[in-house]
């Protein structure tokens, strides 16, 4: 399985290292991509990250799955690249998953991509889910479409996605490994 992580400047650290981190821990290949301007992504707290890749580097068309992390700049410079938004549109198209957390599941609404469909996302972006049967739920799954409220809610996306990729025996033993299903 390979997930490709989207960082734009400004993204929330913890839902993107969290996810990022329970992944890799059952060992899937999680590949960080940059789609700014250098491998080098400030997170919306200051912290620097490296990404694995530039935006340029790959068509991403061998992937099983895209993440997209939250955080109010970073979900707004994830919005305003066009080659990103032409792979979360080829992805949705050949019905791979899309995964969003906190105000990233805004990019789909405003995608035109959660009509009819159940989703979640960070308090005070409802409206921008468009046409999607909101949910306050902490974790929202409707088809290959899988969202989440926010930083509070990394642990549970991350093990959701370990079970959707990889089955529910990895998700529970990365989830006792970690000390959070003990």
């Amino acid at each position: 399985m390979k997930i490709y992580a989207y960082l734009a400047d400004g993204f929330e650290t913890v839902e993107a290292l969290g996810v990022i981190d329970i992944l890799r821990r059952a060992k899937l290949d999680v590949v960080t991509v940059s789609v700014g301007t250098s491998k080098s992504v400030m997170t919306s707290h200051n912290i620097e990250v490296k990404a694995d890749i530039m935006f340029d580097e790959s068509d991403y068309t061998d992937g099983d799955m895209i993440f997209l992390p939250g955080g109010g700049n970073g979900t707004k410079n994830l919005l305003a690249h066009e080659g990103l938004k032409k792979v979360i549109l080829d992805y949705y198209d050949r019905d791979k998953y899309i995964a969003a957390i906190c105000a990233a599941p805004s990019i789909l609404g405003h995608y035109g991509l959660l009509k009819g469909k159940k989703a979640t996302c960070f308090p005070g972006f409802e409206s921008e889910l468009i046409g999607a049967d909101y949910r306050g739920d902490g974790v929202v799954v409707d088809g290959k479409i899988i969202t989440a409220r926010g930083m509070g809610k990394t642990i549970d996306l991350g093990l959701k996605l370990l079970e959707i990729l990889d089955g529910n025996e990895t998700a529970v033993r990365i989830g006792n490994a970690i000390q959070y299903l003990v």
